[in-house]
């Protein structure tokens, strides 16, 4: 026989699971307690870990996580879903947060017990999200508000206080625009497929119908119809274009003198352009027409990258984002989480410094004519009165006049212990360079809201321009400027602990933002890190865009910056492989090894011997 667990919690995991297969009706569904983020598949679901302790918010929160995995496995076909989903990435968030919402307002009216188990849930993913210090709508996807805003109407309760405080900041907006499709749920609620068109229907109101893709209820007949409806409405273009075509001998109807006036009509239109070109020929030197320029490129690295518009994109300083309290406590909060960290960083920033140092020797040049008075020789002219006074000069270091710029991902996905390690990091490093006289500045980039914000807002406006370019607002951080002493910009770094400050990044532009800032400054040697987890990613840019728009403009910018060579270029990848884009990059798998690989590269670059440089920096190009 087994011995029984003493694991106080297992007798619990094994009633929730069994209870989870019940009500999915799957008695073959596995059922997973893990400390990785839940999910489901096919073969079954992972719920949240709980501990021996069974504390109330993870009871609540493998509950609710359980119940709505089971309603969704219940009540939610594949094959109808796939039938009608969107074919952009932002209806297709729209159209799966709704899903997601049907089948649980679904399960609760057949089982009420689910709906308070759910809505602990909901309440743990607002809170976990920041959703409830929200202050205006962009700041939170729709597709979220939408899924939240289902719900409530479909179950007729109330939402737990982060996820209402959400549905209020959107609810104007959807109302406006869906209300009159949603006031159809109730009768479309227990058949997927009918729910399934009106999601459609809400996403087309809501300003996302280009992203549907085809109708999945259209017959087929519809393209031969209006192909006919067309040819039937311009049947005089068709003729005209028939009659052009036809071969003169074959129409009585034209007569000599009409194709005679034809020929003296276009060589009349010739000799007007050949005398408008005559006209501009004889014009005086310096006073030709002068023509508008044209205006200037978006990008230095790609004049053919575009922008919809730069009205809503800021550069802004750190302290601007939140007020002096709240920085401070932002950054009691930072050092409380990396207390265990901040001995190793320390060591290694202190290591980087004795490097630093050992190359900041003082070395004099001798038996001047002019400079310091070289006080060790003054035995020499007391001895010989006639020896003329020896004067010294302090020789110039290299590395002295250098500036450093750390470039932060400020995206969604950076958020937990990737951002706060990052952050600390930076702290450390700028003091211990500025105890060095190296310069240095912290800059951040992600964008201004989630899903295009005021951007994509004025493009809908202004009737979906096809091929827009960057559509959202982009939002660049200063936490220190070059010149400023670290001291007075310390709780500045606390600001990336703020919820709902990581949304999306889009590295190219900020690259380029990065390395004009850098090539503004006076000193002689410019160096740059980037720090980033993954490639740009910004939903409404790509949605309208080729799929590679992003991707291609951070290639070409660091093209620029390494040919130009003006700024040394290096990256570090948080479990993403730069070494595909940068040529001196370097991966790590885990960002504990951050402060190893922020430091060593650093020093590596300070080396002199070139030799010796490279073997520090042990980098690779990319392939």
């Amino acid at each position: 026989m087994s011995k029984p667990s003493d694991n106080p919690a297992d007798p619990f995991k094994k009633a929730l699971a069994e209870a989870t297969r019940t009500m999915a009706d799957d008695p073959e569904m596995t059922v997973t307690y893990s400390v990785d983020p839940s999910g489901m598949s096919k073969e079954g679901v992972r719920l949240p870990q709980v501990s021996r302790r069974m504390t109330r918010d993870e009871v609540l929160l493998a509950r609710g996580t359980a119940d709505a995995f089971a309603l969704r496995r219940r009540y939610h076909d594949d094959g109808v879903a796939s039938r009608y989903a969107p074919t952009g990435p932002l209806a297709r968030d729209i159209y799966e947060a709704m899903e997601t919402a049907r089948c649980e307002a679904v399960g609760a009216r057949a089982m009420p017990g689910t709906a308070g188990n759910i809505d602990a849930k909901i309440a743990h993913e607002a809170d976990r999200k920041g959703y409830g210090q929200a202050t205006q709508a962009s700041e939170v996807p729709l597709a979220v508000a939408a899924g939240y805003l289902v719900r409530q109407l479909a179950t007729d309760r109330d939402l737990p206080k982060s996820a209402g405080h959400v549905v209020d900041l959107w609810r104007g907006f959807i109302e406006d625009q869906a209300g009159a499709t949603l006031e159809n749920l109730d009768h479309v609620l227990t058949d997927q497929a009918a729910f399934a068109r009106l999601a459609r229907k809400v996403i087309s109101d809501l300003g996302y119908g280009d992203q549907l893709g085809d109708d999945p209820d259209a017959p087929d007949e519809d393209a031969g119809d209006d192909q006919a409806e067309e040819d039937q409405d311009a049947p005089d273009s068709a003729g005209d274009e028939q009659e052009e075509g036809e071969d003169p001998e074959a129409s009585p109807e034209r007569s000599q003198e009409e194709q005679q006036d034809q020929s003296q009509a276009q060589v009349t239109m010739e000799d007007s352009a050949d005398m408008e070109q005559g006209d501009e020929a004889e014009l005086p030197e310096g006073e030709a027409p002068l023509e508008p320029p044209p205006p200037a490129p978006y990008s230095d690295a790609d004049p053919n990258y575009a922008v919809y518009t730069t009205d809503f994109d800021e550069e802004i300083k750190a302290e601007d984002l939140a007020e002096p309290a709240e920085l401070e406590r932002l950054r009691a909060y930072l050092d409380q989480q990396l207390e265990p960290l901040k001995g190793a960083v320390s060591r290694l920033a202190n290591k980087l410094q004795r490097r630093l140092q050992a190359q900041q020797n003082r070395s004099w040049l001798f038996d001047l004519e002019e400079g310091t008075l070289d006080a060790g020789r003054l035995a020499r002219v007391v001895a010989n009165p006639t020896t003329p006074l020896s004067f010294k000069q302090e020789k110039d270091t290299d590395f002295r006049d250098t500036v450093v710029t750390l470039l932060l991902d400020n995206s969604g996905s950076m958020r937990g212990r990737p951002i706060s390690i990052a952050a600390i990091c930076a702290d450390v490093l700028a003091r211990t360079l500025e105890r060095c006289s190296v310069k240095v500045e912290i800059l951040g980039f992600t964008t201004r809201a989630w899903k295009g914000g005021q951007s994509r807002e004025r493009w809908l406006a202004q009737g979906r321009p096809q091929m827009p370019g960057r559509l959202n607002d982009l939002r660049h951080i200063v936490y220190k400027a070059a010149d400023a002493p670290w001291r007075r910009v310390r709780p500045n770094l606390g600001l990336m602990m703020k919820e709902g400050l990581l949304k999306e990044n889009i590295d190219g532009e900020a690259l380029e933002w990065a390395h004009r800032r850098a090539m503004a400054r006076p000193e002689a040697r410019k160096i740059m890190m980037v720090i980033s987890d993954g490639a740009p990613v910004d939903d409404s840019t790509l949605s309208v865009n080729p799929a590679n728009y992003l991707e291609k403009h951070l290639r070409d910018v660091i093209a620029m910056v390494e040919r130009r060579r003006a700024v040394e270029l290096i990256a570090i990848g948080i479990g993403h492989d730069v070494t595909r884009y940068y040529q001196r990059a370097v991966t790590i798998t885990d960002v504990e090894q951050l402060a190893g690989a922020m430091t060593e590269q650093l020093a590596g670059l300070f080396e002199v011997d070139p030799k010796k440089r490279a073997r520090a920096l042990g980098m690779r190009r990319a392939g």
